[in-house]
């Protein structure tokens, strides 16, 4: 159990630190952060502190999907906005495209690492995956369709208010599944041995 939770909580930081990295790359981030940068600019608040606004937002929706939130889903909320607002402060902004580049691929990878560790520690889901899974099992939509709607008007609507698309967009969105797939394979934790009970003898 301490390790697991060891897990979830050195995940949830490297994510945020992850998209930390995109962020200051200045290239394009995720449609989520995309979103949370947008109200970021209209309402003045760091783009950390709306990404866990958001989150708990998010949580609120999973109300009339039916879904019931983890331990990690809640700490999910309180980690990944908080990790993202810290590292901004010390992380350089590059003009030189060689290192936007450096900072985009390892954010996007710092990101697929630390989804392997807080998913496979298994305490729930994220606030956006729930949301996207309630979808799926409320209405019968496909994972894939929920994904979609869902990211596409995050996306679209963080870019109307002024967050950032660009190529970055386009690297996170074309690697971050087949990264975090091998990193699930590599960091999970192992699953708990089940006890066989043998019969007593009479």
């Amino acid at each position: 159990m301490t390790t697991r939770i060891l897990r979830l909580l050195i995940g949830l930081c490297l994510y945020g630190f992850g998209c930390a990295l995109t962020i200051a790359a200045g290239l394009g981030v995720d449609p989520w952060t995309v979103f949370a940068e947008g109200l970021s600019r209209v309402t003045g608040v760091g783009v950390g502190w709306i990404t866990n606004i958001v989150g708990l937002g998010v949580l609120l929706l999973w109300i009339p999907l039916r879904q019931r939130p983890g331990v990690g889903t809640v700490a999910n909320i309180l980690l990944v906005g908080t990790s993202i607002q810290v590292s901004l402060t010390f992380l350089p902004h590059p003009d030189t495209l060689l290192w936007q580049a450096l900072m985009l691929v390892g954010g996007v990878v710092t990101v697929a690492a630390a989804s392997g560790l807080y998913i496979g520690a298994r305490f729930g889901p994220g606030p956006r995956d729930g949301l996207m899974t309630g979808i799926h099992a409320r209405f019968g939509w496909p994972i894939w369709a929920s994904r979609l709607a869902v990211e596409g008007t995050v996306l679209v609507a963080g870019w109307l208010l002024g967050g950032t698309v660009g190529i970055g967009t386009v690297v996170f969105a074309l690697g971050i599944g087949p990264l975090v797939h091998v990193a699930m394979r590599l960091l999970a934790a192992p699953e708990p041995r089940r006890h066989l009970h043998r019969p007593a003898r009479v």
